[in-house]
């Protein structure tokens, strides 16, 4: 059967596209019911979350009515399941009950990739995903001391499923997706290698489904379905961002790079604002003004380097400090969520500072914050892009204008403030001109943001928070729709001594070279770690690898032409184009730059060497060297300042990537 409900000997089945979807027997029912009893504590974005769900039901009775199966319980109906056209939805029938769980199908063998941006894992088989976005946390590794110390400290550690970027959405290497439209907390469970099993805190839950001839379909309609992001601009593309957090100290660090022969594209400062020292670290000051006394004559500075070529970008969060100018404004305009317990704004610890959280369920809100900050405060001074930081703070205590739950709104705040941002961007007509990056997401986030950047990475090689996971971040967020995506060069969480190599500064740059975008950042601790500019030879690194970035953007920029046509993302794993070569959907370490360059980090310490998976059909040219490998797997030597970076000689951009080694070394 193509698609529908089917009654079976024993049972029924629910087909899509030709493909088992749902298959309910007495010995495997296909959901269970219960009644949650959460308890939830959240110290500054980091969340402990537990159920202790009572009268768990599993209703194994069954009735074909329609195009729909009411599953009961002794006789008494328990749940509705409803399939028209491309949606399941399922609704619970006994009062009280508010959590699903619904056991999709696996066939043997079956690999499934998704869940958002995830830090730690490609493929999901084996492990549960909660859908909640927060803090990732630091080490996000339970045996390491870091994360152990962190955990300690408002448990701060975080573990494999932490992430900015949740999204209840799973694909399968049978080349079907299932989507959920709940932004309730959920659980992509699959530790069951029987059943995918989606867990969702409501009684009542739509699953959309999806299916294609291939991955690229797949991705695509993905793409279609959560929105098609604007392409990034030429200035984007075209050089390095220089991170830099100094002070109108900045313009002057910024002309060694420039001396060193990088090729900027723009000057990030996120200290526009002013800046807080905190234990943590070097804080901002969250009330989104230029602080005059640090950066005069700002405007003038932004024209001045806009005569050059070099755009501003600048920093925001969807918060604001007590001790701002801003926060009066926003208390007397109504612009916070509320205590429940009374009318005082509900405030944020912050780390030493608290803030208020604006209210976006208002659209007093929204068009006030867009306006005023974002518009009037940035974009009318010259600023053409900026970090649209955090969104993930929400917490499931507070009273919204709207009267919505917050358990259910929370998961829903970074889309709110990627509303925002998009909404100023469009108001001043530069949509696909600026660019607003963003770490927080969830199921729609993709229709408003034009760039991801992958969060705070400690600045080091762990397995967890290092430099690697920035490959599977770019790489599982890609799959969902999102095209774009970037990283801290250098990285950012510097505690406990942990703190950047040079080592890790150079391997940090290979890497982010073959990102749509090179950004490099200073870090929580810039005082206390290396810079790019702390020594000639960083500085050298950095200026090379920014002209490899500048020199790949012809090519990046029909990367971005694909994505806006067909929803492909810029870097894509390896089964986007050889999904017959099953043993490497797992691959998370090198990534397809495109259809045409196959890039390989090193992002183990101390290494002067990797493998590397050439797919398809041969030959794959080795960029640096020239020489023509075959498909397979390969020990390539990969000394500092020459990771594996391959590209087919047939490309229509082979004379470009040739072109590399000669424009590396300048």
């Amino acid at each position: 059967m193509e698609t529908g409900f089917s009654a079976t000997e024993s049972g029924f089945d629910l087909h899509f596209a030709g493909r088992l979807v749902l298959s309910h027997r007495p010995d495997s029912p296909v959901l269970a019911m219960a009644r949650g009893n959460p308890a939830i504590e959240m110290v500054r974005g980091n969340f402990r979350i537990e159920d202790a769900p009572g009268d768990r039901m599993v209703p194994l009775d069954w009735s074909l009515e329609g195009e729909a199966v009411v599953l009961s319980e002794g006789g008494v109906p328990a749940a509705r399941l409803r399939f028209a056209g491309d949606a399941l939805a399922i609704e619970l029938l006994r009062g009280g009950f508010d959590r699903i769980y619904l056991n999709f199908h696996v066939e043997p063998d079956e690999t499934v990739w998704g869940g958002g941006e995830q830090m730690s894992y490609l493929a999901l088989n084996g492990r549960a995903f909660p859908i909640w976005t927060s803090e990732p946390g630091v080490g996000r590794d339970k045996s390491t001391e870091l994360t152990r110390l962190l955990d300690a400290q408002g448990m701060a550690g975080g573990d494999y499923w932490n992430t900015n970027y949740p999204q209840p959405t799973f694909l399968t290497s049978r080349w079907l997706a299932v989507h959920c439209t709940a932004e309730a907390y959920s659980v992509l469970d699959f530790t069951d290698p029987a059943v995918h099993r989606v867990e969702v805190w409501s009684g009542a839950a739509t699953f959309e489904l999806f299916a294609g001839d291939g991955p690229q379909d797949l991705v695509g309609q993905l793409s279609a379905r959560f929105g098609r992001q604007p392409p990034l601009p030429d200035w984007a593309i075209g050089g390095a961002i220089v991170g830099l957090k100094d002070g109108a100290r900045s313009f002057e660090r910024l002309e060694r790079f420039i001396a060193a022969g990088t090729a900027v594209s723009g000057l990030w400062c996120e200290d526009w604002a002013g800046i807080r020292e905190t234990s943590f670290g070097r804080r901002l000051f969250w009330d989104w003004r230029r602080d005059n006394q640090r950066f005069p004559d700002l405007p003038q500075r932004i024209a001045g380097l806009a005569a050059r070529g070099i755009r501003f970008l600048a920093y925001a969060n969807p918060y604001l400090a007590v001790d701002g100018i801003l926060y009066e404004e926003a208390r007397e305009g109504g612009h916070f969520c509320l205590r429940q317990d009374s009318d005082a704004v509900y405030l944020v610890d912050f780390g030493e500072f608290d803030c208020g959280v604006l209210d976006f369920t208002r659209e007093e809100t929204r068009a006030w914050f867009a306006e005023k900050v974002l518009g009037r405060e940035m974009l009318d001074i010259g600023i053409a892009g900026w970090m649209a930081d955090f969104g993930e703070y929400l917490p499931t205590d507070v009273r919204l204008a709207d009267g919505s739950d917050p358990m259910e709104a929370h998961n829903r705040w970074p889309v709110l403030w990627a509303e925002v941002n998009a909404r100023a961007v469009e108001s001043r007509g530069k949509t696909g001109e600026a660019v607003f990056f963003m770490r927080a997401g969830f199921s729609g986030v993709q229709a408003h943001c034009p760039l991801l950047w992958a969060g705070d990475q400690s600045v080091d090689f762990t397995r967890h928070d290092g430099i690697g996971t920035v490959i599977t971040a770019a790489l599982s967020a890609g799959l969902v729709g999102n095209a774009y995506s970037h990283s801290d060069c250098g990285g950012y969480t510097s505690l406990h001594g942990n703190v950047r190599t040079v080592e890790l500064m150079q391997r940090w740059c290979e890497l982010a070279a073959f990102a749509p975008v090179m950004r490099s950042h200073e870090g929580n601790r810039p005082d206390d770690n290396l810079q790019y500019d702390s020594s000639a030879e960083l500085l050298s690194c950095f200026a090379r690898w920014s002209r490899v970035h500048a020199h790949l953007a012809p090519y990046v920029r029909q990367l971005c032409d694909e994505a806006q046509d067909l929803g492909l993302p810029v870097q894509r794993p390896l089964f986007l184009h050889h999904p017959d070569e099953t043993t490497h959907f797992a691959v998370q370490d090198q990534y397809l730059y495109g259809g045409d360059l196959l890039v390989a980090p090193v992002i183990e310490q101390g290494a002067v060497a990797r493998e590397v998976i050439l797919p398809g059909e041969g030959p794959w040219r080795h960029c640096w060297s020239g020489e023509d490998y075959a498909p397979g797997l390969h020990t390539v030597p990969a000394p500092i300042g020459c990771p594996p970076v391959f590209y087919r000689p047939n490309s229509a951009y082979a004379a470009l990537f040739a072109k590399l080694p000669e424009v590396l070394e300048g």
